[in-house]
């Protein structure tokens, strides 16, 4: 019987002292903010950006000359170094994204600048991808970085005056993606509220813009934006249908909104000094839209998912 007592004064002692299973201290949470993603903050307009100088049609490029290297091209110091640095994205569903099951870059636009590869070396896989962000396209097209941008990138006449763009490869507009249970339907019903896009985009711009003043707000990556609205922090994300098709495609719990805002024409940057690239590329999409290569690509990741059929859009030339 002694030894009973002694085992349950024990027990007691250790239950007073706060056993397993039960903190001594509870600690008291009155609020907690939710993580933000790197770089995310109101949104600005670039310096300069409403003073550009009419470019004419910016959507005309240089006409192909061809797929023959010249033996001083840009094409020739490509082939030379033995690969293709591409610029371009790895957070955009359809376009340009990681694929996680592989750790393979995939997309739209990734397709695209694997033409460009196999046009030089007769070999796709002879590329590397440097991802970038949407803010530091011309940065690195100006600096040498890379030979092409494939990211999304419409063409327009501010971004004429850093670098040189091929014809259209893509056609789209900005729309904008909303949760399913808001009572939104177009950017008119955002006045004062919200409105994630990248840094850099021209969806940041038309935001910034619009009559209803939504309140910009920018991060670094889209799918940023995705994260921000699934935790409330904004009301709302617009950017080019295609890459919303994306993340609605992502999350069910969301849905795109309102007629199209802009006409945003996607076309692959080069250095603006490279002249014969430009010819060059211009020649390997011209062959894209006659054997059928983008055709493919697009009935791959976009058609199914925007619900639409679609052919290459015819180019345009200055000359």
């Amino acid at each position: 019987m002694k030894r009973v007592a002694l085992l349950l004064a024990a027990a007691l002692a250790l239950t007073a002292c706060g056993g397993p299973g039960r903190p001594v201290d509870l600690a008291v949470v009155t609020s907690a903010d939710r993580p933000e993603p790197e770089g995310s903050g109101p949104g600005q307009a670039n310096a300069g950006s409403t003073q550009t100088p009419d470019c004419g049609d910016p959507t005309a490029s240089l006409r192909p000359a061809g797929l023959g290297i010249g033996a001083d091209s840009t094409m020739a110091k490509i082939k030379a170094r033995g690969r293709l640095i591409a610029g371009v994205d790895q957070n955009t569903y359809l376009f340009g994204f990681r694929n996680p099951a592989t750790n393979a870059l995939e997309g739209f636009d990734i397709d695209m600048a694997k033409q460009v590869a196999k046009a030089i070396f007769n070999d796709d896989s002879k590329i590397q991808f440097k991802v970038i962000s949407s803010r530091d396209r011309e940065k690195v097209l100006e600096s040498g970085e890379v030979d092409i941008v494939v990211r999304t990138y419409t063409i327009n006449c501010e971004r004429l005056q850093k670098v040189a763009f091929s014809t259209v490869y893509y056609l789209t507009g900005q729309r904008v993606l909303v949760p399913k249970a808001a009572a939104v339907n177009s950017m008119n019903d955002l006045a004062g509220k919200k409105v994630c896009a990248n840094a850099g985009s021209t969806s940041l711009a038309q935001i910034i813009k619009h009559p209803a003043k939504p309140i910009p707000w920018t991060v670094i990556n889209w799918s940023d934006c995705l994260v921000l609205l699934q935790q409330g922090q904004v009301a709302a994300m617009s950017t080019d249908e295609p890459i919303l098709v994306g993340m609605v495609a992502q999350d069910p719990a969301v849905k795109i909104v309102g007629p199209k805002l802009t006409e945003e024409p996607y076309g692959i940057g080069i250095p603006k000094a490279n002249t014969d690239m430009v010819k060059f590329v211009n020649a390997v999409l011209e062959r894209s839209r006659s054997d059928g290569s983008w055709q493919q690509s697009y009935n791959r990741w976009v058609a199914e998912r925007l619900g639409e059929s679609a052919t290459p859009p015819a180019p345009k030339y200055r000359d």
